[in-house]
């Protein structure tokens, strides 16, 4: 176990390093020239050429990289003088349009990405897992059509559709909900649950429409596997079978989607963020990109970068738990 978690850890090492030297490249060559954008229109080609120097845009691609790692870790300041700003570890350089750390700007509005992701997740997970569950078990029977009837419908509705619409009834009509707004648990654990319930239903909609479907699937795969015959045949009771040789092995293909989705949700959720005007990472991402704040959204690209290959570590220490049949080679 020792070796396998060293050698995964290296690896995922080496694909963040490959991954924000792409990211650094995208943003170096392809994007609008950060210079522009913070001058303006009535700005002159010697203007700009100054604000380039200052930014140190001007350098090689290769040194302002190696400057950016080296910030990372050591940190570093943005100006000179009394009005000196510090960027400690982990520093993910500065804001053109703001001039606040990066990761000072990303950290504050995580907690509410964060809690957006985590209560989404449990929603769909219980719904597509039981759903998928019993339409598995139940193949052919109205409870297996009406689930894939409403998971077909849940994956045809887009995101912000559900969002008005839960908007107009849940709060305007009804008024059995207040407007969402980032409110914390240790304020009010009430009103934050009444809060957070609707970005929770609307992202959860889809995505438990996606797992009822691939569980689904799963268990009627693994129920036409030789060892549950052979479970069957010694005369184990049907809910022991499902629920201790079925359910796991059918969970396997679940915890790699969940690993994924999760890990990019705690980047933000950019439609649902903006819809409900909660100030978490997506909508950070979505005003930084709107404004080319090109810092901002690269150390957003190597957040979420960082959560997907540590959920794909957990993922693959999870296999083994989940299907005995899968083991960690030596």
């Amino acid at each position: 176990m020792a070796g396998f978690l060293l050698r995964r850890g290296l690896f995922a090492i080496g694909v963040l390093v490959l991954i924000s030297i792409i990211t650094y490249g995208i943003f170096f060559w392809l994007s609008p020239d950060p210079a522009v954008t913070i001058c303006g229109k009535a700005c002159t080609p010697e203007t700009i050429a100054t604000i380039r120097h200052e930014l140190g845009l001007d350098q090689p691609f290769w040194l302002q990289y190696v400057q950016f790692v080296v910030h990372f870790f050591a940190g570093t300041e943005y100006g000179t003088g009394p009005t000196a700003t510090p960027c400690t570890f982990p520093c993910l350089g500065f804001s053109f349009q703001t001039h606040q750390a990066v990761w000072s700007m990303i950290s504050s509005r995580l907690a509410v990405s964060a809690t957006v992701a985590i209560g989404a997740a449990v929603l769909w997970l219980l719904a597509g897992i039981v759903g998928g569950v019993i339409g598995g078990i139940k193949q052919g029977t109205w409870w297996d059509r009406a689930g894939l009837t409403v998971a077909l419908g849940s994956i045809s509705l887009p995101n912000y559709f559900v969002a008005l619409i839960l908007q107009y009834l849940l709060v305007v009509q009804l008024r059995w909900l207040p407007f969402p707004s980032a409110v914390k648990f240790s304020d009010s654990p009430t009103q934050w649950f009444a809060n957070y319930l609707m970005p929770w239903i609307v992202l959860a909609f889809g995505y438990a429409a996606m797992y009822l479907r691939l569980v689904r699937a799963s268990v009627i795969e693994t129920l036409s596997e030789n060892f549950l015959r052979t479970a069957r045949a010694k005369g184990l009771p049907s809910s022991l079978v499902i629920r201790r040789h079925a359910l796991r092995p059918a969970l396997t293909p679940v915890v790699t989607m969940f690993g994924m989705d999760f890990a990019a949700l705690l980047g933000g959720a950019v439609i649902v963020e903006t819809v409900f005007g909660l100030n978490g990472v997506g909508k950070l991402t979505s005003d930084s990109i709107t404004k080319n704040d090109q810092p901002v959204i690269m150390g957003v690209t190597l957040l979420v970068a960082f959560f997907v290959v540590v959920a794909n570590l957990v993922v693959d220490i999870l296999y083994t738990v989940l299907d005995p049949r899968v083991r960690i080679p030596r």
